[in-house]
């Protein structure tokens, strides 16, 4: 993706999503050669239209009340190739380039445990290829 600094394009862009009452919409990362579903975090106008405009992946914590840039304390920034949108606008698909762990929890993915028919979850175990960072 590259960066853009049409401040009109955005503004008419973001007027066209729906965000919640929050004034957040959800966002979902995925690595875009292999199609791995990375993470879910939350976005208002501010982290996405920094997010369009700086190709780094930017979102809201609603724990801290506060934007954020993914990677900026960790190392484990979300380069932006694409920003897709659903056909409702009401989710954003961002297709990144995930250096090292995207999950706060330090595994590669944030979908790391699965429900089985039986109400039962197991973990996967970790998602980071042993000694890689991708």
């Amino acid at each position: 993706m590259t960066p853009h600094s049409d401040n009109a394009l955005h503004a008419a862009l973001l007027d066209s999503l729906t965000f919640n009452d929050d004034g957040l919409i959800p966002a979902i990362a995925q690595q875009f050669d292999t199609g791995e579903v990375l993470m879910m975090a939350w976005m208002n106008r501010d982290s996405l239209s920094e997010t369009l405009t700086s190709s780094r992946a930017c979102y809201y914590s609603r724990s801290r009340q506060a934007f954020w840039r993914k990677g900026d304390t960790s190392g484990h920034i979300q380069v932006v190739k694409s920003c897709h949108i659903d056909c409702d606008g009401d989710t954003i698909l961002l297709l990144v380039d995930q250096t090292g762990a995207a999950c706060h929890e330090g595994t590669r993915t944030c979908f790391t445990r699965v429900a089985t028919a039986d109400g039962s979850v197991t973990a996967t175990g970790p998602a980071l290829p042993e000694g890689g960072t991708k």
